[in-house]
């Protein structure tokens, strides 16, 4: 196990070259769970996430022949950058392999850090077996995103930060995939205050930890779809695994429907961009009503690396989740005035009316029918019902189904 001298020549290490991310106070997060709520700011970090923090300390201790040989890592997107920007900074070559379908932002991205990108696999482990054969044919040391002493220790610096910066912290919510992030935090805070809690959060539909700290043992999870790619890992890593079963208090999933909300709560009310991964500890806040929090709180943001376009479908998502977003499909006359009827209704209910799709040929219509399917925005699921109980008035819906 790593001890304390290490984290604290770790925060010697990474003081020059890392930034200390701020945490910011989220008045509708206290005013929801009963504590006082604050963000820790990882994706400020360089690179836009944590994980420059484990990337540096990791390279940064290798000896000058394996500098010389360069260094080899494979990430779908965060690990790949935090890699990159450490390696050109310590001037030592990089090569990232990266799924074939990993977002062209963080592909970009990884590039421009220094590193040459080589698309190969469809998932994460197909492109870590390529990176692991380059290695043994090369020399190159791999970085492995989680599954290293070095990268825990990196990573713990994170804790350091949130003890110094919130003196009073009781409870300390971490975003959980192969483990790196959480096993180095609570290592870094258990050591100097054990009785603070420190709760994983994994999503729903890649939860690979519940059931290996059930069976005392990493073990890899049958299934992995969600939009939270950054914590996506099928199976935990054997290092972090020995300071989580130890240290960690308690590891719950979310929902798909719980991150995105979380995602759309932290962008309108704490102005801050984070992907869905970065999102994981405060849909838990949100959505948890059964955790046992203990004084002043902190989730960590993990990261903030995502596709303009995946933002707009997961604020989309969000919205739709918080019952502020409605779509439904109507019959209207093909009369004049037919449409100005139905968007009339809509106008009186206070729905305001984002898109409108109009056709005459939509499944089995009546001549002398249209189907409009309407997009409206709503103010919670209170309005909604308001809205679909004046459709079914006004004989635009089946009560039947409503």
């Amino acid at each position: 196990m790593i001890t304390s001298a290490d984290i604290a020549h770790a925060v010697d290490v990474l003081a020059p070259v890392m930034r200390r991310t701020p945490i910011v106070a989220s008045r509708a997060l206290s005013e929801a769970c009963g504590h006082e709520v604050w963000l820790k700011c990882e994706n400020l970090q360089r690179t836009g996430s944590f994980k420059p923090r484990g990337a540096y300390m990791r390279i940064q201790g290798l000896t000058q022949e394996q500098r010389d040989r360069g260094v080899v890592a494979a990430s779908a997107g965060n690990h790949a950058q935090g890699v990159a920007w450490s390696a050109t900074t310590l001037g030592i070559r990089s090569r990232v392999y990266m799924p074939i379908g990993a977002s062209l932002p963080k592909i970009s991205a990884t590039r421009a850090y220094g590193a040459e990108v080589v698309l190969d696999g469809t998932i994460i482990d197909e492109s870590l077996l390529a990176a692991q054969a380059y290695a043994d044919e090369t020399g190159a040391t791999l970085i492995h995103p989680f599954d290293h002493e070095d990268i825990v220790t990196g990573q713990a610096t994170v804790g350091v930060e949130i003890m110094a910066q919130m003196p009073d912290v009781g409870t300390v919510l971490v975003p959980l995939g192969g483990g790196g992030l959480l096993a180095g935090i609570a290592a870094a805070i258990k050591s100097q205050r054990p009785e603070v809690r420190i709760i994983g959060v994994q999503a729903a539909d890649a939860a690979a930890w519940p059931i290996s700290l059930q069976a005392g043992r990493p073990v890899r999870a049958e299934s992995m779809s969600t939009m939270a790619d950054g914590i996506a890992v099928a199976m935990p890593g054997a290092v972090p695994y020995r300071y989580v079963s130890e240290l960690v208090d308690e590891v719950v999933t979310v929902s798909e429907d719980e991150i995105s909300r979380a995602l759309l709560l932290v962008l309108e009310r704490a102005k801050l961009v984070v992907e869905p991964a970065g999102a994981t500890a405060v849909a838990a806040l949100m959505a948890r009503g059964d955790l046992d929090l203990r004084g002043d709180v902190s989730a960590v943001l993990s990261g903030g690396n995502i596709d303009p376009l995946l933002l707009t479908h997961v604020a989309t998502h969000g919205l739709r989740a918080a019952g502020r977003y409605l779509t439904v499909s109507v019959t209207v006359p093909d009369r004049p005035g037919g449409l100005a009827d139905l968007l009339a209704l809509l106008r009186d209910v206070g729905a305001s009316v984002v898109d409108v799709i109009h056709s005459r040929v939509a499944g089995e219509l009546r001549l002398g029918d249209v189907q409009v399917t309407v997009s409206v925005e709503t103010r919670g699921p209170d309005h909604q019902q308001t809205v679909r109980a004046a459709l079914a008035e006004a004989g635009y819906l089946d009560p039947a189904h409503e």
